[in-house]
């Protein structure tokens, strides 16, 4: 291949860049300018893909973790044949494009992941490369290598600066994570300046701690390095690798090449002229494509469509030697899950027994997941309390890729998107533990895998201050408000043994969107669901678990360790005569999408004495409860000691219910007098 059309192409990548961010005077121009060189190896020269088909199984996949620099990954997606336009590139970062500021999974066809936060993508790929080798260790044979593949990324100063790298990157080697190989655009520029203003690690050294192989290319121009780096990066298959490349953000830019103002801004008309002439390119077009290069992508496609065509026969060999295999393989990854699972859900009828939720969950766990292959999980290193574990199954570690049970060890935030990477993955349902209050540390990649609609499903115990004498710090209080304001993540809190069930059975089948369950530490009771409506209404979010004798005057409703609270009290209120129904409600989110004369059954408009119960913050509840109601809830923070001590001093007790319910009517009944 000649130099020519190599420079060629790398540097009508870079001007499709700039172009797109000099048009929508938005954008940051300097780092698809820098990395050209690598985006074009990979692309042209690396990568096993199919432009005509970004979903087939066995792809290389390629993470842009410096998701700001996005136009690189448009610019050679549009190149390669995928279905991303010139127009898509004119319309960068405009409304309802498919070339959004930051990519977005979903969306734009090639992108395979949402990134943009810095650290994520870096992360999402070492959850990528372990769904790769758990479905590999499950289906490969010693004759048969049917997911076999790299995993590719380039990431950033900031990325490696952000805890979640460190999280990553350890697991990764730890693991030892092999065909992974991620670029480090070492191009020494933060937004603010230099990076020393803040940063000077030894990446080498760090990652060499982590285990990893590190390799280095001085010059990110300089093509014959890069190769020989890559071919190396080949060599191992027991370590991950990172390359350290020395980059120039803005690259050809005479006044902005190595400065703070090429990361984050457009070069200026001005300036892109001359960058333009620097580099030897017209100056007077924009968006321009050479014929020449536009041939030299051609080949991309006819190659990806040769690797699938080369895949096909391998699987169609495959299916005739181990055609169970095959038809699980096809299945897993549709998503089909069968309903063996379902038949196997535990049954819990003790009413006589007292069960925390967590438990339950664990039971749930356990019995599943022989019939859902694809269920991987575990906790960050609290597996005996979050009750995660799959018992009789091996772990997945650097020596046993078939593992079931995941130990993510204390990185929490690690968890969540290692997680995201698994599901974007395919053929995978993750599931991560650990205590409700370090939600706070997942955020970031909850609400990534809320904006991405990913099925991940997080078992969120210790969900209150029903958790006793760690105290305040480990009890959740405004949790529950956090979460619920989530878009798109989906809330259960259930109230027993057997709507955890249903809760699990909710997450296993919900398709769009991630789902957190919240569990108790304390044992609660088990409902006779005889005398109580049966748990399978939990799928609406909210049902009537409990009705009133008559007509109701009040509607008590709460949420997990709560209803049987309410449910008591409704006894006690029934014997002065006051008719009270109770609703249990679960999953805010779920009862939303019920119709509206579901909800109106529920919690009819002319029962205005309602009361709400939940050991959290009160945010929310009003919408139910209305402006004549009332919520018993915590507006402070938690306390050390024995958890009945602490809902008695709460006010989370049946007599306080009561008292409330009864304070409520008779506000109304005075407004009314």
């Amino acid at each position: 291949m000649s130099v020519d059309i190599e420079l060629l192409s790398i540097n009508t990548i870079r001007f499709l860049a700039v172009d797109a961010v000099q048009k929508a005077n938005s954008g940051h121009p300097g780092m698809p300018m820098a990395c050209a060189p690598i985006g074009y190896t990979l692309y042209k020269k690396v990568l096993k893909h199919n432009p005509a088909n970004p979903h087939w199984y066995n792809r290389d996949r390629f993470i842009l973790s410096n998701g700001h620099g996005s136009m690189l990954l448009y610019s050679l997606l549009h190149l390669c044949g995928y279905k991303v336009a010139l127009d898509d590139l004119k319309n960068f970062r405009q409304w309802e494009s498919i070339t959004p500021g930051h990519p977005e999974y979903g969306l734009t066809e090639g992108v395979e992941t949402t990134t943009g936060p810095l650290g994520q993508g870096f992360t999402n790929a070492v959850g990528m490369a372990i769904a790769r080798d758990y479905l590999g260790a499950s289906f490969n044979k010693d004759d048969y290598k049917i997911i076999d593949h790299y995993i590719y990324g380039i990431c950033s100063d900031g990325d490696l600066m952000e805890g979640i790298s460190h999280e990553a990157a350890a697991l990764a080697g730890h693991l030892k994570l092999g065909k992974f190989i991620f670029f480090y655009d070492d191009n020494k520029i933060t937004i603010d300046g230099s990076t020393s203003l803040a940063y000077s690690d030894d990446v080498q050294k760090r990652f060499e701690g982590y285990h990893w192989q590190v390799l280095h290319v001085d010059d990110v121009n300089d093509l014959s390095q890069m190769n020989k780096a890559i071919e190396t990066a080949h060599k191992s298959n027991d370590k991950p690798t990172l390359i350290i490349t020395k980059t120039h953000i803005g690259f050809g830019s005479p006044n902005k090449q190595d400065t703070a103002s090429a990361h984050g801004s457009p070069l200026g008309e001005e300036e892109v002229k001359l960058t333009k002439q620097n580099l030897n390119w017209p100056d007077d077009k924009y968006f321009y494509i050479p014929g020449e290069v536009s041939e030299h992508f051609k080949e991309v496609r006819k190659k990806g469509e040769e690797y699938e065509a080369e895949w096909n026969k391998l699987f169609e060999s495959y299916k005739k030697k181990y055609p169970s295999e095959a038809e699980q393989f096809l299945k897993i990854m549709k998503g089909d899950l069968g309903n063996g699972w379902k038949k196997a859900l535990p049954v819990f009828e003790n009413i006589n027994e007292k069960l925390a939720t967590r438990a339950a969950s664990g039971k749930v766990i356990n019995a599943i997941a022989e019939y859902l292959p694809m269920l991987i999980g575990g906790s960050a290193d609290l597996e005996p309390s979050n009750n995660t574990m799959i018992k009789g199954i091996g772990k997945f570690s650097a020596d046993d890729r078939s593992g079931k049970n995941f130990h993510f060890g204390i990185r929490e935030h690690g968890m969540a998107s290692i997680m995201n990477g698994m599901a974007l993955y395919g053929g995978i349902i993750p599931y991560g533990g650990t205590f409700l209050v370090f939600s706070d540390y997942l955020r970031p990649a909850i609400r990534l895998a809320s904006i991405s609609g990913v099925k991940v499903i997080y078992v969120f115990t210790h969900d209150s201050v029903g958790l006793g004498e760690d105290g305040p710090t480990h009890q959740p209080v405004e949790h529950f408000a956090a979460l619920r304001a989530i878009p798109k993540l989906v809330f259960i809190r259930p109230s027993d043994a057997t709507e955890t069930v249903e809760a699990w059975k909710v997450a296993i089948e919900h398709k769009g969107s991630p789902v957190a369950l919240i569990l108790t530490r304390q044992k609660l009771p088990i409902f006779d669901r005889k005398k109580l409506a049966s748990a399978e209404n939990l799928y609406k979010g909210a049902y009537i678990i409990k009705e009133a004798k008559d007509n109701p005057q009040v509607i008590l409703m709460a949420s997990g360790s709560e209803v049987y609270l309410a449910i008591d009290a409704a006894e006690k209120l029934q014997e002065e005569g006051i008719n009270v129904r109770v609703v249990s409600f679960p999953s805010w989110e779920l009862f939303e999408k019920q119709d509206s004369k579901y909800k109106s059954q529920v919690l009819p408009e002319f029962v205005k004495a309602r009361v709400a119960i939940e050991a959290g913050v009160s945010l929310g509840w009003k919408r139910y409860v209305g402006d004549l109601g009332e919520v018993i809830s915590i507006e402070k923070f938690g306390a050390s000691a024995p958890y009945t001590t602490i809902f008695e001093n709460y006010g989370f007790t049946s007599k306080n219910i009561v008292n409330t319910a009864k304070k409520v009517l008779n506000k109304i009944k005075g407004m009314n007098a």
